[in-house]
């Protein structure tokens, strides 16, 4: 999937292109609107990113694991190449590489609950100076759909595309909310 990014300073415009991309088959979670201004989306009816979201968490993890990792394998190296396994055995030093990459790993989820998104810090200015971020994520045959729909918003301003691994988690919003409408 592709990340398209727009910015706009006008909620009323947002909300019409919203409607207009769900008429033309883009899904609502396909669609999010980052913003400030919590209270205005939420009254235009706008899909907003949500706050988990707007934090740095999933990639500091991501980071934080891989050094846990590299971490748990310090500890166990240690405990073989000095010996001491011999004699008191593996399974402290198992469990003391465990707790090692866990400590590591949750640390930097902590450290990336205090930072902004790293997709979303270049738009920081941008959202300080009252302005909205419209981002969709497309599948190729979805791209013309879209640019048909923000061509005719003039007042709309691309913002930059990028790769988007969002396509299971979109997969499985849409299919909850089909089980959803569904289910009696």
């Amino acid at each position: 999937m592709r990340r398209h990014y727009y910015i706009s300073n006008d909620l009323d415009d947002l909300e019409s292109i919203e409607n207009e991309l769900e008429r033309s088959g883009i899904t609502t979670p396909q669609i999010h609107v980052l913003s400030r201004d919590d209270m205005g989306v939420q009254q235009h009816h706008l899909h907003e990113v949500p706050s988990f979201m707007k934090k740095d968490i999933v990639h500091s993890t991501s980071i934080a694991a891989l050094f846990g990792i590299l971490g748990a394998v310090l500890v166990v190296s240690v405990a073989h190449f000095s010996g001491v396994t011999e004699t008191v055995g593996w399974m402290p030093f198992i469990f003391l590489a465990v707790v090692v990459m866990g400590l590591i790993t949750w640390e930097g989820g902590m450290w990336g609950i205090q930072r902004p998104n790293i997709h979303f810090k270049r738009f920081e200015k941008v959202l300080n100076a009252g302005n909205h971020v419209l981002y969709v994520e497309v599948k190729k045959d979805q791209e013309a759909v879209l640019t048909s729909v923000t061509d005719r918003h003039p007042r709309l301003q691309a913002a930059g595309t990028e790769d988007a691994a969002t396509g299971l988690l979109i997969g499985m919003e849409n299919g909850a909310h089909h089980f959803a409408k569904w289910a009696p």
